[in-house]
């Protein structure tokens, strides 16, 4: 009988039944524990989970407590073990794939056993791709590895565009009988990288167009639900991200799964520096449990350790990549260096030279060691807040425009246009993503550099890096255009486009049309004047997109808008956006509402949020308005049939949605 524990914020102690059986000291790994000898099987069984939250092992927020799965898997006494099936493989031909399983076989009975073992190959359509099996014997009280391998003709193959995955079921037979399955994922690809080429992905020229995040999300801490996982990959998706650092640790399965599904291309990082025997035992977690994902394509050992610059950090990176290369001899492994790269001492030791920020410095790397491929593992970390529009203040605001905050935070834009311009460089890993809890300057209560803000609303660098990262043809305007008072006073109009040219107008007359240069974008000084603000952009000469800001009238009424996939599943999370509409049923931007919700039972609304400075109560279930939205979280009783989410306000009403499930 095991008992697993897929992440506990803090220090945590296990007791069962008042033994204490395990210690676990990081806040990140899974661990699991046999408790079959302390197990009561005619009467009831205590669990006690003590955690301590004083310590924290980084600089972000880490919340406390059991955030992660828990589970309890009752097998017989000879069993695949934890994330016991490896998959490995390589390309035979342009038709033929090997594949080299290593399975890996617990026996906690007393004596010998012999055991046989058959991996299915399977597709999307329920179709069988190979079989492959294997026999070997285990001895008493140990673990057993059993290799063999089979061939796999003419698979889809797995990329960013067309992530194809396939199913590995593994049965384990004890005298001719099942008596455990295991089922893994994997993805068939080819990853190519060289400091003359850059990467290659199945052959094809590859550029990671990648970034950081924590695991968090605003509304719920730590604890992310399935659901809310693949809504946050998918808007980084539509973001045009290809590639994710997993920053700064064994990040929650359910996103792992969701960059295998999605296309991603992952830094998978260890978060603790150290060649400790507990150390090691968190690695093993790491690579085992994502070892067979076609999404992971590197491993990290460590992330800005004062010690990458000293004879100690060469010597625990080379004994953490050794561990790591004992669990996977399939992958490359790197670290993501800030201290000084110039002067590292662990990069003789990396397949690939990994740089956070220190732009000014990449060429000198590069001639150092001119045969290693380099990539920014972390760049950027330029600061905005959400349609604010005024230079920064003191109450927590920043331009929502790209710049460099200073020497070390360079603006994306000048960032991703000197790492195209060097062929040695083969992808970035932009912070970040989304803002998270924590690293915060008063009075937000987030860090400010992600694309999407802590509520998961687009900011202007989401459309930035999308003009940077994606083909098809689009133009974004920021701000706003809803500037009473400031009539005649010039306001500054950015247009993100991938457009070859852009040219504004002001209500129906051109301001001008701009080149816009690979990577760059439109700029414009413009008088306000109450009306429409309309960016057209040209391709070929051709006008191919537009977009377009209206001023609106004063808010008159609330509107709900779906925005997730969600289920009653009991842990899935329903997430709405409010805003307030004007009388011609517009979005108003700038409206500060303050808005009261209820839903009907027995669903409950677990956040509200808005305002990344707002330090009121999360779970809260009236906020006010910030710059025109507000986001609420429904959490679903599983099984529940329907709910109605209503929003109240003096001034705009009421408004209602009906879900039906």
């Amino acid at each position: 009988m095991l008992l697993r524990f897929d992440g506990i914020a803090g220090k945590s102690t296990v007791y069962l039944n008042g033994c204490l059986m395990y210690h676990n000291f990081s806040s990140y790994n899974t661990f699991e524990i046999d408790i079959s000898d302390y197990v009561y099987y005619d009467k009831e069984n205590v669990i006690a989970v003590y955690v301590n939250t004083e310590g924290f092992e980084g600089w972000w927020y880490q919340g406390g407590g059991i955030y992660r799965d828990v589970h309890l898997t009752v097998t017989e006494p000879v069993a695949i073990d934890l994330w016991g099936v490896y998959a490995p493989y390589k390309k035979l031909d342009d038709n033929r794939w090997q594949i080299n399983f290593e399975t890996t076989v617990v026996n906690t009975d007393y004596e010998n056993k012999k055991v046989t073992l058959e991996s299915r190959v399977i597709g999307a359509d329920g179709s069988v791709l190979a079989v492959g099996t294997g026999e070997g014997t285990v001895g008493l009280r140990d673990k057993g590895v059993i290799k063999y391998s089979t061939e796999v003709n003419n698979p889809l193959l797995w990329d960013c565009d067309n992530p194809n995955l396939y199913t590995v079921k593994t049965v384990l037979k004890l005298n001719g009988e099942e008596t455990d399955e295991n089922v893994t994922r994997i993805g068939f690809r080819t990853v190519e990288i060289t400091a003359e080429k850059g990467l290659f992905l199945n052959g094809k020229p590859t550029f990671i167009n990648g970034v950081c995040a924590h695991q968090d999300f605003g509304l719920t801490g730590l604890a992310v639900p399935e659901n809310i996982a693949k809504y946050k990959v998918s808007l980084m998706k539509e973001m045009g991200a290809n590639g994710y650092r997993t920053s700064h640790y064994q990040q929650t399965k359910s996103y792992m799964d969701a960059f295998d599904e999605q296309g991603f291309l992952v830094m998978d990082e260890a978060r603790w520096f150290e060649s400790t025997k507990e150390a090691m035992e968190q690695l093993e977690s790491l690579i085992k449990r994502d070892r067979n994902r076609p999404s992971v394509i590197m491993w990290s050992t460590s992330n800005e350790e004062p010690l990458h610059i000293t004879d100690t950090g060469r010597k625990l990176h080379k004994a953490i990549a050794a561990q790591i290369r004992k669990y996977d001899y399939t992958r490359p492994v790197t670290a993501a260096e800030d201290k000084t790269p110039d002067k590292s001492a662990i990069y003789d030791e990396c397949d690939f030279i990994g740089i956070n920020y220190n732009l000014s410095i990449y060429d000198t790397v590069h001639k150092m060691r001119p045969n290693k491929p380099v990539f920014a593992s972390e760049c950027c970390a330029t600061g905005t807040t959400r349609d604010w529009n005024f230079d920064a203040d003191a109450n927590g605001r920043i331009r929502d425009k790209d710049r460099d905050a200073n020497d070390w935070f360079l603006g994306r834009e000048k960032i991703y246009k000197a790492l195209r311009e060097r062929s040695y460089v083969f992808g970035c890993y932009q912070w970040a993503a989304v803002e998270h809890r924590g690293e915060a300057a008063w009075p937000r209560v987030c860090s400010c550099s992600g694309a999407l803000d802590l509520f998961l609303q687009k900011k202007g660098a989401f459309y930035q890096n999308k003009s940077h990262w994606t083909k098809e043809p689009m133009a974004h305007i920021v701000p706003h255009w809803n500037f009473k008072g400031l009539e005649g006073k010039e306001i500054l109009v950015t247009v993100y486009t991938n457009c070859e040219e852009s040219e504004l107008f002001l209500n129906g007359e051109s301001l001008g049309k701009q080149q816009i240069e690979k990577y760059g974008h439109g700029e414009w000084n413009v008088k306000y004047t109450p009306g429409t603000l309309e960016v057209k952009g040209y391709i070929g000469g051709k006008e191919v997109c537009s977009d377009k800001r209206v001023t609106t009238g004063k808010p008159v009424a609330l509107r709900l808008t779906r925005d997730n996939d969600f289920t009653a599943n009991g842990s899935d999370i329903a997430l709405f956006t409010c805003e307030c509409v004007d009388e011609n049923g517009r979005a108003v931007p700038d409206a500060a509402e303050y808005v009261s919700f209820s839903v009907s039972a027995p669903a409950r609304i677990i956040g509200t949020g808005s305002d990344n400075c707002d330090h009121n109560n999360v779970a809260n279930t009236s906020r006010k308005m910030y710059m025109g939205k507000i986001r609420v979280a429904v959490k679903l009783q599983k099984g529940q049939k329907s709910f109605t989410l209503t929003a109240m306000n003096d001034n705009c009403g009421i408004c209602k949605i009906d879900i039906i499930l």
